[in-house]
């Protein structure tokens, strides 16, 4: 064994084969099975009340916590572009992690004194608001007390950075069990900035001892205050490591041991709980990874996992797992989609990155899954719901008559991906019969639902479905295989036509009706690559796959085309909103109320 794979057992190491082909926004990885993204802000400038009443669009950096059985998740917002003043942060909670409050800002926008310079930077201060800028979003107190945490930073021109150490000071205020927030203080200054010249008081002059004990435990905790590293000033003897690496990220190893986690894939590994490091981190050997941030945890079986860009793009999104939290072996998708950049601004990267998960120490889900928050284009804000354990294999054929099983466990076997005005839900049709409901009124995004089965060569798969109108709208069906390559389409689009994808052209079914049921059943043969469709007993065509595959792993729903913009050539930071960026449809409803499958390997 060489030195350099002897180190490598030491540290985090992806020994996996599967790489991503970043031509394509999934980067075709097969898929983690059950994984539920919502999204849970969506950007609005024209109509700021369907956002978070103010129409910024600049929306990033989210955190995520769980605590007195609600999800919590906080962001930093700025108007247009990234880091150009005004700047405040966010926090919005959901008891399901599917529906959520508005967002309300926790940390206001903050006045910097006029005047005000930066050591070494150009400029001065003058009608000036901060930006917000933070590592760190949450944290609970021993005795179980919630804190939402900010950092007010400073950009005095277009290319200053408000994490330099130079800004102002991290802010803290408590989240109540009421649903209360409790006032703002400020729990460390940078230097040059005191009490007597800051907005908000030092945390050590509140009345509640509670809370000051909680401050105190906070910053006497290592890897606490290495979250902290970028914002404070660079010198600062609470900051264990003082690098300058970007977005850390720790979890523990069964010995007791601590590994750390970076931007670019940085790791390294303290023996002490955080107080001391190596002197340099190293790039985790095998790991592909950017300046989108990188996130690692234990997850509730006792693995590991990390959640990341696995590419010098920020896309796709995807998971890696480990049984020792050193080794991991394997990449599957997350999610494989870029919703649309409605809205132009600085450094704008496509895709959805950024992600974090919940702290250790920062609650457990009931459900022991693993939850990630990320944000969509530094635009739109989501969450990942990852069902534990992590696995892309399925063994049973779908058998999935949404009526007969169990309220909240419908879709526990399904993939989807929910935009605010594309939803992908369980609802009751008028009949009272539970189906598979998706959605559409947005014009820059959809619905999408997929159903992992088996894989196979030789496949028949039945649905029911009901198309709520046939003047609008449009729904793909997809039969896919495992990297996500599509056989088959069949189409219900907004002239009332059925077809069928035909190489070059489509090839039509049927005229179809609205809110008339159709029971469709699709026969298909990867060898000989004919299909057949069915309606309602009835053949209604015979045809042949559109792309060859070996086998058929995936079933696919969703009410818009195949989109490949952005591709790997595509520039980033773009600065022009998208025409009618804040137009709506008219909605799209769909139902499907059962799907089955058999099938022979």
């Amino acid at each position: 064994m060489t030195q350099s794979s002897v180190q490598a057992q030491d540290t985090v190491h992806y020994t996996g084969t599967r790489q991503v082909n970043v031509d394509y926004h999934d980067g075709r990885l097969p898929m983690a099975v059950g994984v539920h993204n919502q999204q849970i802000f969506r950007a609005n400038r024209q109509h700021p009340e369907l956002a978070e009443g103010y129409g910024w669009t600049y929306n990033h950096q989210p955190m995520l916590a769980y605590w007195n059985n609600l999800f919590y998740v906080e962001y930093l917002s700025d108007k247009v572009g990234e880091s150009v003043p005004p700047g405040q942060t966010l926090l919005l909670h959901s008891k399901d992690g599917k529906d959520w409050s508005q967002p309300k800002v926790v940390f206001p926008i903050y006045k910097i004194p006029d005047g005000t310079t930066k050591p070494g930077v150009e400029g001065v201060a003058n009608h000036l608001d901060a930006v917000m800028h933070q590592r760190m979003g949450f944290y609970v107190t021993k005795s179980g007390r919630l804190f939402v945490l900010g950092f007010y930073g400073i950009v005095l021109h277009a290319h200053d950075d408000p994490n330099d150490g130079k800004g102002i000071g991290r802010v803290v205020r408590e989240i109540y069990k009421d649903g209360s927030w409790g006032p703002i203080y400020f729990i460390h200054y940078n230097p040059g900035w005191t009490p007597e010249n800051t907005a908000y008081p030092f945390y050590k002059q509140s009345k509640d001892k509670g809370f000051v004990k909680g401050c105190d435990e906070l910053m006497a905790d290592p890897l606490m205050m290495m979250q902290w590293e970028e914002e404070s000033y660079r010198k600062d003897p609470l900051i264990p490591l003082q690098k300058n690496y970007k977005a850390f990220n720790f979890y523990h190893l069964p010995d007791g041991r601590v590994v750390g986690l970076w931007k670019y894939a940085l790791t390294a590994i303290s023996s002490d709980g955080g107080r001391s490091w190596p002197e340099n981190a190293v790039r985790a050997p095998g790991f592909v990874n950017a300046n989108a941030k990188i996130w690692g945890q234990r997850t509730s079986d006792g693995k590991y996992a990390t959640v990341y860009n696995p590419s010098e793009f920020r896309w796709p999104l995807a998971i890696s797992t480990s049984k020792d939290g050193l080794n991991y072996t394997n990449l599957l998708l997350v999610n494989g989609e870029i919703t649309s950049m409605r809205y132009g601004g600085a450094y704008k990267s496509y895709g959805p990155q950024y992600t974090r998960g919940i702290v250790e120490g920062n609650g457990k889900v009931p459900d022991n899954n693993l939850w990630v928050t990320y944000s969509m284009n530094k635009e739109d804000i989501w969450v990942a719901d990852i069902p534990v354990p992590v696995t892309d294999q399925v063994t049973t054929p779908a058998n999935d008559v949404f009526n007969d099983m169990p309220d909240g466990k419908e879709l526990k076997d399904w993939n989807y991906f929910s935009p605010l005005m594309a939803p992908v839900r369980i609802t009751k049709m008028k009949s009272g019969v539970k189906a598979l409901t998706l959605k559409d009124k947005d014009p820059f995004d959809y619905a999408k639902a997929t159903r992992l089965i088996p894989s196979g060569s030789v496949l028949t798969a039945a649905f029911t479905l009901t198309p709520a109108q046939n003047d609008h709208g449009h729904l793909d069906i997809e039969f896919q295989n495992k990297v996500g390559a599509a056989a088959i389409r069949l189409s219900f689009d907004s002239l009332g036509m059925f077809y069928a994808k035909a190489g070059y052209r489509n090839k039509d079914i049927f005229h179809y009706e609205a809110g008339k049921t159709y029971h469709i059943k699709v026969s298909l043969n990867t060898t000989t690559r004919f299909y057949t469709v069915s309606i309602n007993g009835e053949e209604k065509m015979r045809n042949l796959f559109f792309q060859p595959v070996h086998e058929i792993s995936r079933i696919v729903f969703r009410t818009g085309g195949v989109r490949r913009f952005p591709n790997a050539d595509t520039p980033t930071d773009p600065m022009d909103d998208l025409p009618d960026a804040e137009k709506i449809d008219s909605e799209a409803t769909y139902y499907i109320t059962s799907l089955k499958t058999s099938q022979k390997q």
